[in-house]
C-alpha cells in the first residue's frame, strides 16, 4: 500500500514519519518545500503538487489547517480528486464541521473515490508516539481497509459511524473543553476575589465535583507555573468553539455557553495570546479584576 501524506506541519510531519518506520512507502506534499525537502531526507518520496502525489499512491492522507484549504486541494487547479485512481482513499485528519466532510465525500464518489474523516486528540506528543486517539467516519469496508494505517499512528482507533461521524464527535469533544476552560478561568478568579488561593482550590476541586480535565491538564502545569508554551493554542480552540457554531446553524441547535465561551477566546486573542496555550484565557480575567492567580505554584 502506497500512502501519500498532504500536509507536513506540527501533526503532519510525526505521523508521516511513524507511517515510515512501520514500512509504507510514503509520498509527501506540502505548500512549504523545505518540509517536503526534510522528510525525503527521513525517506519519504516528495511530490510537487498534491495532484502529482494523488496520481501514484493508493491512500491520501491530509492534516490541514481548515475546510477551505481541504476543499482547495481537493477541488482546485491540478488537484487530488482530478489525479486520483478509482478506488484511492482519502483520509481527512483535519479538524472541519461534519456537513464539509460529507459534502467533500459525494463530490468524490462521483470519481470513484472513498472520502472518510478521521479527526485526532492527543497533540504533537501523541502524534510523535503514535498514541493518538482516532475518531473515524467511514463505511465499514472502507474502515477494515486502512485500519492497519491507523493502528500505526494511534493508540484508541473509534469508528464511529459513517462519514461525518468523526467530525462530530471531534467537535463535541472540544466544545466541552473550551466551554470548561473557559468555566474554570472564570472560577478561580472569583474564588481568588473570595479570599481563596489558588492550591486550595486545586486541592479542593480536584477532589470534588467540579473536577474537569481542564484543571487536571492545564492549572498546575500551565497556569500556576505561569507556562503557557505549547499545550493546545487559543487559536485553535477558538477554531474548534467556531465549528461546533457553524454545526449549530446547520442542525438548529442553539449553543449560548459555546457562544459565550467563543467570546473568551476572542479576548485572548485580541489580547495577542492566540499561540499561547488555551489555558492563558485567564490573564484575560487578571486584567479585568486585578486577581493574582498565575505563578501560584513557582
Amino acid at each position: 500500500m502506497k500512502i501519500g501524506f498532504i500536509g507536513l506541519g506540527a501533526m503532519g510531519k510525526p505521523m508521516a514519519c511513524n507511517l515510515i518506520a512501520a514500512g509504507y512507502e510514503v509520498h509527501a506534499f506540502d505548500v512549504v518545500e523545505a518540509a517536503v525537502k526534510e522528510m525525503e531526507g527521513k525517506g519519504a518520496i516528495g511530490a510537487a503538487t498534491a495532484g502529482e502525489l494523488a496520481a501514484r499512491v493508493d491512500v491520501i492522507i491530509c492534516s490541514l489547517p481548515n475546510a477551505k484549504i481541504v476543499e482547495g486541494v481537493m477541488t482546485g487547479k491540478g488537484s487530488v480528486f482530478d489525479n486520483c485512481k478509482k478506488g484511492t482513499v482519502i483520509i481527512d485528519m483535519s479538524s472541519v464541521a461534519p456537513n464539509s466532510t460529507k459534502a467533500m465525500a459525494q463530490k468524490a464518489a462521483q470519481k470513484g473515490i472513498s472520502y472518510i474523516d478521521a479527526p485526532v486528540s492527543g497533540g504533537v506528543s501523541g502524534a510523535t508516539a503514535g498514541t493518538l486517539t482516532i475518531m473515524v467516519g467511514a463505511d465499514d469496508e472502507t474502515f477494515q481497509k486502512v485500519k492497519p494505517v491507523f493502528d500505526v499512528l494511534g493508540k484508541n482507533i473509534y469508528h464511529i459511524g459513517e462519514v461525518g461521524g468523526g467530525d462530530a464527535i471531534k467537535m463535541v469533544n472540544n466544545l466541552l473543553l473550551g466551554c470548561n476552560m473557559a468555566a474554570l478561568a472564570e472560577a478561580l478568579t472569583l474564588g481568588v476575589k473570595c479570599g481563596l488561593s489558588v492550591e486550595t482550590m486545586k486541592e479542593v476541586i480536584s477532589v470534588s465535583s467540579g473536577r474537569s480535565y481542564a484543571l487536571d491538564a492545564k492549572l498546575e502545569k500551565f497556569i500556576m507555573a505561569d507556562q503557557f508554551t505549547g499545550g493546545f493554542a487559543v487559536d485553535l480552540q477558538y477554531k474548534d468553539l467556531g465549528l461546533a457554531l457553524e454545526a449549530s446553524r446547520d442542525e438548529k441547535v442553539p449553543l449560548p455557553m459555546t457562544a459565550a465561551a467563543v467570546q473568551v477566546y476572542e479576548a485572548a486573542r485580541a489580547k495577542g495570546q492566540g499561540r499561547e496555550d488555551m489555558s492563558s484565557v485567564v490573564k484575560v480575567w487578571e486584567d479585568l479584576t486585578g486577581a493574582k492567580i498565575r505563578g501560584t505554584g513557582k
